[in-house]
């Protein structure tokens, strides 16, 4: 007779006692070492999830803890408020102001060429120009993204302000016309639509139709040479100036505005578009009441993040800005030198007595952590906008 090996015997007395399978105690240990090594792979996990965050607050506080010494001894508001920068004097002067506004002038100019470029690209990459068309633009935009800064910056030093300040008004026409065009062109395609459409209703009347997008054209051309042409009166004295770089990070921030928008714009999906020319809906009614809201928070957060591609370059604002200390006149000019906190930190970091930890020193990382601030400030209203998007849209 042969016995089960994980039952015990009985003993004399009758009082045998069951063991335990063996199966079930290698369960055990399994389900033990399988939890063990689950909550380690979470730890590492989290770990490698945080690892940015950390990054981020190391950042903060090692900046922080070299600025905070220059505002000991100096104080908010000669850096916040004072309009002339002298580190080097003596004694010294931390006026930050004029930096703090050509680092804004030269972000909005920036701003001004990217937006209007790059929303109607991507508008034209995911729904106007057929697929086959978009396989061989689509690369080429984005292949901007990968020249290098410096690349950039020799560009604008080399070739285009010798430009701006030889046919300064002519290149200011040019740019009008290069960046005005397609916003023009889309307005002209979607106010002729919808505008026909409410006229005269019905398909049929063709004739209206092309009558009322020749005449909107017509108007459209007209605004284009007209401030075109007074563009090119303007005479420009030095090449190098807030234009002259807000034109090249907007281009330098082309790349991410047309490819996130024109993402957004795809994710929206077929189901909203079929619906939208099911219910009657022409293409222009379908883009600018169905794609555009839809993918709303999208194109919010491309815009974003080409605003802070502008706001963190370096070489080229250093190379092509001027580097002048001073607040335009007016504060809109774009044709005045200007200089910019990125540009200073890197210009004159080599400069400062590092070893003593001189206040020139010190305000340095006081721009950085200004710096730093405005960037985190935009991320979270950027973080708040698409929530509240997305809130809409469901």
């Amino acid at each position: 007779m042969t016995t089960n090996p994980s039952i015990a015997p009985i003993g004399p007395g009758g009082a045998g006692r069951l063991a335990a399978p063996r199966s079930l105690l290698l369960s055990k240990r399994a389900s033990r070492l399988r939890r063990v090594l689950a909550l380690l792979g979470h730890g590492v996990l989290f770990l490698i999830a945080s690892s940015s965050a950390l990054a981020v607050i190391f950042i903060f506080f090692f900046i922080a803890r070299d600025a905070i010494p220059f505002f000991r001894l100096e104080g908010f508001k000669e850096f916040f408020t004072g309009t002339a920068w002298y580190p080097t004097h003596e004694p010294p002067v931390f006026g930050a102001l004029p930096i703090f506004v050509g680092s804004g002038l030269v972000t909005l100019g920036a701003i001004l060429v990217a937006v209007p470029l790059g929303v109607p690209a991507a508008v034209c990459l995911s729904d106007v120009l057929p697929f086959s068309v978009r396989q061989y633009v689509k690369p080429v935009i984005e292949m901007l993204a990968a020249i290098p800064s410096v690349a950039f910056g020799f560009f604008a030093l080399v070739i285009f302000t010798p430009l701006l300040q030889e046919h300064g008004g002519r290149v200011l026409a040019g740019v009008w016309w290069v960046v005005a065009t397609p916003l023009v062109a889309l307005l002209v395609f979607v106010l002729s639509d919808v505008v026909a459409n409410w006229v005269v209703g019905e398909a049929r009347h063709r004739a209206v139709r092309v009558l009322l997008a020749v005449l909107m054209a017509a108007a459209g051309a007209w605004l284009l040479f007209d401030v075109g042409g007074r563009f090119a009166a303007l005479t420009i004295s030095s090449g190098t100036n807030a234009l002259n770089v807000s034109i090249i990070l907007g281009l330098m921030a082309l790349p991410t505005v047309v490819s996130v928008s024109e993402d957004a714009l795809q994710a929206v999906g077929r189901e909203l578009r079929e619906g939208a020319y099911a219910l009657g809906s022409t293409r222009a009614e379908v883009l600018v009441r169905v794609i555009i809201p839809a993918a709303g928070s999208g194109i919010c957060a491309a815009v974003i993040l080409g605003v802070m591609r502008a706001v963190g370059e370096t070489m080229v604002v250093w190379m092509a800005s001027g580097n002048a200390a001073q607040i335009p006149q007016p504060w809109y000019n774009l044709l005045a030198p200007v200089r910019t906190l990125t540009a200073t930190i890197a210009g004159d970091m080599g400069e400062a007595d590092q070893s003593a930890g001189s206040a020139h020193y010190h305000v340095l990382f006081a721009m950085a952590l200004a710096l730093l601030a405005i960037s985190f400030v935009c991320n979270l209203i950027s973080e708040q906008v698409i929530r509240r998007s997305a809130l809409k849209n469901e």
